[in-house]
């Protein structure tokens, strides 16, 4: 596993916390890329149960909506890395089979070093119907993983 430190990051205090305790614990200067996930809406209210079916009237506008907000959160995370000694880039991905999953698949095409979570994002409804991502990412991930808490 030669590849950059990835950081799934959404700009969450867990998100920052994890990213700011591996800068402690990864010598410098490292590649980084701040991973960003985000999924669209019908697959979030699939797995939901199919609850709130008139949210679905404006999908599009809501999935560009996510994604311009991962887009930005995902510089953010940039920004940060650098202010911690990373060498980072930025990648949005859509995840319409869950994140923890698509974390993975991208760690590996990656080869990443580490992968690094916090140990709740913004997604705490989320999470309550979904499961944790973190949790999938650290049960599945042939890798090394760092979650860390919030504080």
């Amino acid at each position: 596993m030669s590849g950059p430190v990835l950081f799934c990051y959404d700009g969450s205090e867990g998100s920052r916390a994890a990213m700011a305790a591996a800068a402690e614990l990864v010598a410098h200067p490292a590649p980084a890329v701040v991973l960003t996930i985000w999924q669209p809406a019908a697959v979030l209210l699939a797995r939901a149960g199919g609850f709130g079916g008139g949210y679905l009237s404006n999908e599009g506008k809501v999935d560009g909506e996510q994604a311009q907000f991962a887009g930005e959160a995902a510089e953010e995370g940039v920004e940060r890395a650098r202010n911690h000694g990373y060498d980072a880039s930025s990648r949005v991905e859509e995840a319409t089979e869950g994140a923890g999953r698509r974390i993975i698949e991208i760690a590996d095409e990656l080869d990443a070093r580490l992968i690094v979570c916090g140990r709740r994002g913004l997604g705490a409804v989320a999470s309550a119907l979904l499961g944790s991502v973190s949790h999938v990412v650290l049960a599945h991930a042939g890798r090394p993983v760092l979650i860390a808490p919030e504080r």
